[in-house]
């Protein structure tokens, strides 16, 4: 497991940009008490999610609107057509950690 960030890092309804190093990066979203770790990059483009809104445990890419189910990847709104990677978490003594090598994406199209 990688260390991502701490609990503190990131508001409830909000994402986080992590960069790690080494690899593109990742985005810490906190839905309520609940923390998700998936890549941060649109795949409709090079936008990064986590400067897009939060509504309803989507996630909106910030150009073009197409949206993401954040605790599945899955897309939920055009133009967006591949899903996006999410990454197992661990939550333990207020930190965030996420299992990189072991990410999975849904398929079921929108």
């Amino acid at each position: 497991m990688t260390f991502i960030a701490r609990t503190t890092d990131v508001e409830p309804g909000c994402a986080l940009q992590v960069n790690l190093g080494g690899r593109p990066p990742v985005a810490l979203v906190r839905l309520d008490d609940e923390f998700f770790v998936i890549d941060d990059t649109c795949t409709h483009g090079e936008a990064s999610l986590s400067d897009g809104e939060i509504i309803n445990g989507d996630i909106e890419c910030p150009f073009h609107s197409g949206c993401f189910d954040i605790r599945t990847g899955a897309v939920t709104a055009f133009p967006c057509a591949k899903a996006l990677t999410v990454y197992p978490v661990k939550v333990e003594d207020g930190q965030v950690f996420a299992a990189l090598d072991a990410g999975s994406c849904a398929d079921t199209p929108v």
